[in-house]
């Protein structure tokens, strides 16, 4: 007996179709993460119960979801993008890191001589500009030269991690932080203000959801957005409809890198107030993105909920390593699987797959 495995395309797909088979990856993900809880001597219910409670059962809990939600919608936003156009950024963590050494420049040199009402937009623009400086890297090396840009992008976050800390431990190295490897605090002008009783920074929160509106009609309503689509689609259609392939990855990677470099903005301005070691900066923002983006359908307005929801994730897990003693990595295999299972998913949403057996 043989059996012949053949894929073909799905050239239809219906809203229902879609929603089901997201719901459906969803479900299973977390029944395969049931499975790591068990392993581990814990009841997954429970288990699935603290990290949800942890994270919205709480006012606590909520604020700082809310809080950790901002750069996964900033970040998610830039890899919709990016992903539409199906350039693979896998650097936004680089790029998140090189918009928060940017600011903490501004911030360090300028803010002390300007107003906040000055100071805070030159910080957001110096963000912008150190992310998308770190997303026309990558894009000018794909374009220009055919390298790969997973390979490109994932490189940079290493070496912007490397930057960041070159400067934390020596030049930017701050006089009165007793021998911690940070820089100054940034002064007044310079730091973004906190809802009351929370560390969530307003400034940075309404940014995000502008972008998440401007960047929907960008997509769907202009003319940049519907080549961005194209070549998404078949780049050598794209290129055939007389579509500049060189101009628009461009000007696609210096968007989705700069809204990135706001996140690290917000990060440094709003919560840390000086600029530190890499991972202190980012819980893995930039990775835990690219399942935000892919949980949006590469839907803009949608990230807003699925930032929340991974957000809720992070905050949950800390909950659970105290609770439940488990370690740290768990909220990785946990993101990792729910991955895993969305791309499973929309494989099979695009593609049917069909069996055929033989007899010899």
């Amino acid at each position: 007996m043989r059996l012949a495995v053949s894929v073909s395309d799905r050239h239809a797909v219906s809203s229902l179709r879609s929603t089901v088979v997201l719901v459906v990856s969803l479900v299973a993900g977390i029944l395969a993460v049931s499975i790591v809880f068990v392993l581990s001597g814990v009841n997954p219910l429970f288990a699935l119960y603290k990290i949800f409670a942890g994270s919205f059962g709480s006012f606590y809990g909520l604020k700082e979801t809310i809080t950790k939600a901002i750069p996964l919608i900033l970040l998610g936003t830039s890899l919709v993008l990016a992903f539409k156009g199906k350039f693979w950024n896998i650097g936004a963590e680089g790029q998140l890191l090189m918009g928060a050494t940017f600011a903490t420049w501004v911030a360090l040199n300028w803010g002390s001589r300007l107003p906040a009402y000055v100071t805070v937009p030159l910080i957001f623009a110096a963000g912008f500009v150190g992310g998308a400086a770190f997303g026309f890297i990558p894009a000018f090396l794909k374009v220009r030269f055919g390298i790969n840009e997973v390979i490109s992008t994932l490189m940079l976050n290493y070496i912007a991690a490397e930057i960041v800390q070159m400067l934390v431990v020596g030049p930017w190295k701050g006089e009165t932080q007793f021998g911690f490897p940070y820089t100054d605090e940034f002064p007044e002008s310079a730091q973004l203000f906190l809802l009351p009783g929370s560390r969530i920074h307003i400034a940075s929160l309404i940014l995000g959801i502008i972008i998440i509106l401007v960047l929907f009609m960008i997509i769907y309503r202009t003319r940049f957005g519907y080549e961005v689509r194209v070549i998404g689609e078949n780049t050598e259609a794209a290129r055939y409809a007389g579509i500049d392939f060189f101009r628009t990855t461009i000007i696609l990677m210096i968007i989705s890198g700069g809204i990135a470099g706001l996140a690290g903005t917000g990060e440094v301005a709003g919560i840390h107030h000086h600029l530190s070691y890499p991972y202190t900066i980012s819980a893995g923002y930039g990775f835990t993105a690219i399942i935000v983006a892919w949980l949006a359908k590469l839907n803009p307005v949608f990230v807003l909920a699925s930032g929340i929801f991974f957000a809720g994730i992070l905050v949950g897990g800390d909950a659970i390593q105290l609770s439940l003693n488990l370690p740290a990595a768990t909220v990785e295999v946990f993101n990792g699987v729910i991955l895993f299972f969305l791309i499973m998913g929309d494989f099979f949403l695009k593609n049917k797959v069909s069996l055929a057996y033989s007899f010899r």
